[in-house]
């Protein structure tokens, strides 16, 4: 069926609402918009389905949403009662049709008689993840696009690990959506009779509480810290103010100040428009308040708080960290201070994407922790986790460089809560010795060498867009510098054939696909350290691009940074 045929099937679909007819109908005399809304289904990308909201089978919507949740239930009820006994678990983020989209999961899931446990109203991501395993349910789902722009939403998937779904989960539930070919074979219970029926069940303040609890046993300090610290937060108008201000409290943090215009939540984002904390412009309100306040730093969570982007006061100006720099202080001072109180072990690991720095990997290294990696996304990080879990690792610390960490092994996802704790006791704790987290940044690169990195995307929209990715991504598989400055290529990995290559193009191994399953990314690796990566993002229409320089010297790292940069897009451009 074309674009064209299958948005005619949704105005003759008796399933199908007048509201959403209506907004079809206003488009029918546009075949680009058409196109746009109907070529393809929303798909299961790094993060689950994602998309902008409106009518049609590229759009996020109750239809695509009850679509997604049907072929979850199927898969559910087919591995036996048992799983549909255990239930799901539903949390919802402040965005556009959240709530709705939240509710239509759970009667869908109420109708092919799976229990369904609906958090009352927003909550961070990670708490979903963490509720999953508390509750010792089978699946959970999240409705939310992160950190995406306004227009967005979405809905992941968990299992009962607590981690997101993997492909041995997503591809049987994608199969059972495509054979779904009307909304009328979607069955769905009236929420409110599943309610009386005990197949939903709203639940809050107890999970709440069990979260709270174990966020705060991860605490490493409390008397050797400076708890006068000033700390702004800004939760950017998303799911972070309630549980993180409660962490901090708890904490004893006493000079905590939040941003006004961002502490409630606010579906348009107006404050910021596109609310991603690894966007230095989302801070201009946070930046106010701490010049005003003499805060010693700046926390500032995503919409649906499972991300950290942090900016510390150093010689009196503020100065961003990124994620592989957050990661770093994060690894240094977990690890040492855990050290100390003898809660390593030999099988200690972190885990990180191929994507991030090395920086954190060198200190790990130091205290004899072992460093994995795998594919971008939380859902691998964690799914890596839990399979070193079962053979005996000990798991202290996954990140990847775009502002996602995690500690402990309650939740199975990044979590901006716990990041935003052991964050402010870190600085609290250095603070004591008279140290900013710059300070500590600077002692490590003077330690370990300087370990810098340029990340940038170049953005292809629409179909067209799609199509000049994947060109680029084929003509770099063919064509790449075998020198950059006078640096020469050693070797490269291609992800999607899991094999290493040296700079001439014979295979020199192969990748653990265990760990690293086949995904379009391609890594080029300089005899000084230095590396560069390149990827398709799974979310959006952007090409990413990933620089890592290495040198003793902070001025040489930062050349070579931008001579890796240069030839990279040169070699595009051509």
């Amino acid at each position: 069926m074309n674009f064209l045929e299958k948005y005619k099937s949704w105005l003759n679909d008796p399933a199908i609402d007048e509201n959403t007819k209506n907004e079809l109908k206003v488009i029918k005399n546009n075949e680009e918009e058409i196109k746009e809304r109907f070529y393809k289904e929303l798909e299961f990308g790094t993060a689950g389905l994602r998309g902008k909201i409106g009518a049609g089978t590229n759009r996020m919507n109750i239809y695509t949403v009850s679509k997604a949740t049907q072929g979850l239930a199927e898969l559910i009820n087919s591995k036996g009662e048992n799983y549909a006994s255990r239930g799901v678990v539903i949390a919802f983020d402040v965005r556009h049709y959240s709530k709705e989209f939240a509710r239509t999961a759970a009667e869908v899931l109420a109708g092919n008689n799976i229990k369904v446990y609906l958090f009352e109203d927003i909550r961070p991501t990670p708490e979903l993840s963490f509720a999953v395993r508390y509750l010792k349910a089978t699946a959970g789902i999240v409705i939310t696009a992160s950190h995406n722009p306004p227009e967005y939403n979405g809905y992941k998937v968990y299992w009962e690990e607590g981690s997101q779904i993997l492909d041995d989960i997503a591809t049987p539930i994608q199969e059972n959506i495509k054979k779904i070919k009307n909304f009328g074979l979607i069955k769905r219970k009236n929420f409110d009779e599943a309610i009386k029926e005990g197949l939903i069940k709203i639940v809050g303040k107890e999970i709440d509480s069990a979260y709270y609890e174990k966020v705060l046993n991860l605490s490493l300090n409390n008397d050797n810290i400076d708890k006068e610290i000033k700390i702004v937060y800004t939760p950017l108008n998303g799911t972070g103010n309630i549980p993180v201000r409660h962490i901090l409290k708890e904490r004893g943090f006493k000079n905590v100040f939040v941003v006004k215009e961002q502490e409630l939540p606010d579906p348009d984002f107006k404050t910021v428009g596109y609310p991603n904390p690894e966007d230095i412009k989302a801070f201009k309100l946070s930046l106010e308040l701490a010049k005003n306040v003499d805060a010693d730093i700046i926390l500032a969570t995503d919409p649906d708080c499972d991300r950290l982007a942090v900016m510390v006061k150093h010689n009196n100006e503020y100065i961003s960290l990124n994620g592989n720099q957050t990661g770093a202080i994060l690894i240094n001072y977990l690890l040492s201070e855990r050290k100390k109180r003898g809660l390593l072990s030999d099988k200690s690991i972190i885990i990180k994407s191929i994507v991030t720095g090395e920086l954190g990997k060198q200190i790990a290294k130091e205290f004899g922790v072992e460093t994995f990696e795998t594919l971008t996304g939380f859902k691998n990080i964690c799914g890596l986790e839990n399979r070193l879990e079962k053979e005996g690792h000990q798991f202290e610390f996954g990140y990847e460089e775009s502002i996602g960490f995690v500690t402990g092994n309650f939740v199975r996802d990044k979590d901006g809560v716990i990041s935003s704790m052991i964050l402010a006791e870190a600085a609290a704790f250095y603070k004591k010795q008279g140290k900013t987290l710059i300070d500590v940044l600077n002692d490590l690169y003077e330690k370990y060498g300087y370990y810098l990195e340029n990340n940038f995307s170049l953005i292809y929209e629409g179909l067209e867009g799609m199509e000049k990715i994947k060109n680029i991504m084929k003509i770099y598989r063919e064509n790449f510098p075998k020198e950059i400055s006078g640096l020469k290529l050693t070797k490269y990995i291609d992800y999607l054939t899991g094999i290493i290559y040296n700079a001439n193009g014979n295979e020199i191994g192969k990748v653990n696909q265990k760990h690293i399953p086949a995904s379009n990314v391609l890594r080029f690796f300089l005899e000084d350290g230095s590396w560069y990566a390149v990827r398709p993002s799974g979310t959006e229409p952007k090409l990413k691009v990933y620089i890592y320089s290495f040198d003793h010297s902070r001025e040489n790292s930062t050349r070579k940074l931008s001579e890796i940069e240069k030839a990279f897009k040169k070699t595009i451009g051509e």
